[in-house]
């Protein structure tokens, strides 16, 4: 008898890597790291992820919107990355080739830092 295997989905607190291009002005471009917000059940059903980019570029030290995360970032693994909380998006994962990222979730801790700062934005609670 042959098993079959659940295909990977992307999870809320979930490292992900995406593609964001295409992008516009300030926009991150290309391939990121990127935080997921929305959990599986919609990821799975909607094709879509929703979440915030990751970049370890050092200007967001000093950003009242990044939230810093460590390093998550598989290229430049001695620098800090930062969350960007302004910078909300959606993208079809299964379309772009979303891969997981070897880091895989970050923690309950950082992920409330994140909805706090991404909630004084948005101020949906």
């Amino acid at each position: 008898m042959v098993r079959k295997t659940a295909q990977w989905r992307p999870d809320r607190q979930d490292i992900i890597w995406i593609d964001c291009n295409p992008q516009s002005g300030q926009e991150m471009r290309d391939i990121h790291p990127f935080l997921v917000l929305s959990p599986k059940s919609f990821n799975d059903k909607t094709s879509l992820v929703i979440g915030l980019p990751i970049t370890t570029a050092e200007y967001n030290a000093d950003n009242p919107f990044a939230v810093s995360v460590g390093t998550a970032s598989g290229k430049n693994d001695n620098k800090i990355s930062y969350v960007l909380c302004h910078q909300p998006k959606s993208f079809d994962w299964r379309s772009c080739g979303t891969k997981s990222h070897p880091l895989g979730a970050i923690n309950d801790a950082l992920f409330s830092q994140v909805c706090e700062r991404l909630n004084q934005i948005i101020q949906l609670t």
